[in-house]
């Protein structure tokens, strides 16, 4: 029974007079005298790599720098680049340089306390973005409904399945970092719906594994291995791929291109990036889940713009920090499925092209699809 990291609680309005963080009994924290508030300054912004995800290396300091510019805040956005030393350094540069307001999208737990803790004792108001800082104590969070996204998976996975009509089918996970909290929130949500399938036999559960630091190298290692293991087994082949992200479900397709399983073996989701919509486009992916980018960072800049400006602060939901006990206030957004029929959406929303969507031999795909 996975622990539940992310519990959401009915909360009342914060202001920025109020301080965010909370102790487990409800009673507010120690205030700390805050850095800026007045319009100086200016915004940090720090991102994790660009390796795991294209939205880290394209879309979110696109689409942050866009938020802040027409709110004439000043804003500096910086990479790590997957190097925890340089998150770290980062933070201590930007802090150093009058920041009075840091939003950062951590790389893993150590570096992203370390930053929000300089942070905190240098004045500096502090937003977890995306990914929820374990015992970090950011003064607010801003994400989507990451055990929702689970949910979303195993729905569309069970779904693919079905219209597949494959018994009894025997299903492997591939999970993303260990270190990644959202990780964990996905594989819950996702055995939130097919843990009752697993217990009446419906489903078989087969291997379950995580992806260290999402890297797409090592998920196809891990899922050549799970293949190998599973492979003539009397329980039969892996039937369905549980992937928590487009990255990893392409790696895990290549490996079932290569042993020509390809389209036989529903694979999900996550990020509606350009690849893992070609790749459902040509049936080799069941589905993939869309955070609708643009309105996380919108919300996550409005928020960080009324702290740098010293205006009202009002978020209406709140998640718990097991670790430490606090309770963070916290804007969640919904995130959306995307199977074949649902591709249409994410084009409207120009979060791809048509151009770069139906390019080369998705052409008839993308038609096939009524892609307009």
């Amino acid at each position: 029974m996975h622990r539940r990291l992310l519990a959401l609680v009915a909360v009342g309005l914060f202001t920025l007079s109020g301080t965010a963080a909370c102790s487990d009994d409800g009673d507010t924290a120690d205030a700390i005298p805050v850095r800026g508030g007045d319009g100086t300054g200016k915004v940090g912004v720090i991102l994790p790599d660009t390796t795991t995800s294209q939205r880290w290396g394209s879309d979110d300091p696109k689409l942050l720098k866009a938020a802040f510019d027409a709110a004439d805040v000043p804003v500096e956005i910086e990479n790590a680049q997957g190097d925890a030393a340089k998150f770290k350094a980062i933070g201590d540069k930007m802090i150093a340089d009058g920041a009075t307001v840091l939003l950062i999208a951590n790389l893993d737990p150590d570096s992203g306390k370390y930053v929000l803790d300089k942070a905190r004792a240098n004045g500096v108001k502090t937003i977890d973005y995306d990914r929820l800082t374990l015992n970090g104590g950011a003064d607010y969070y801003v994400s989507f409904d990451n055990v929702k996204v689970g949910e979303l998976q195993a729905k569309g996975l069970i779904s693919c399945l079905k219209a597949k009509k494959i018994k009894t089918p025997k299903i492997a996970f591939l999970n993303g970092s260990p270190t990644d909290n959202n990780a964990t929130l996905f594989k819950e949500g996702a055995d939130n719906i097919l843990q009752p399938y697993f217990d009446s036999g419906e489903f078989l559960k087969g291997p379950d594994q995580a992806v260290a630091d999402w890297k797409k190298e090592e998920a196809l290692t891990v899922f050549r291995e799970m293949f190998n293991q599973t492979t003539g087994q009397i329980s039969g082949d892996i039937s369905g791929v549980l992937a928590a992200n487009d990255t990893l479900g392409n790696e895990a397709i290549a490996l079932l291109r290569e042993r020509n399983k390809a389209g036989q073996v529903p694979v999900t989701g996550q990020d509606a990036e350009l690849q893992g919509l070609q790749n459902i486009l040509a049936g080799d992916q069941c589905m993939t889940v869309y955070k609708p980018i643009k309105q996380e960072a919108d919300a996550a800049a409005a928020l960080a713009i009324d702290l740098f400006k010293g205006g009202k602060v009002e978020v209406d939901e709140r998640v718990k920090d097991v670790e430490s006990g606090a309770f963070i206030p916290a804007k969640l957004l919904t995130p959306k499925s995307i199977m074949k029929k649902d591709v249409n959406v994410v084009i409207k929303d120009g979060f791809v092209t048509k151009k770069a969507l139906c390019a080369g031999r998705f052409a008839d795909p993308c038609k096939e699809a009524g892609i307009r």
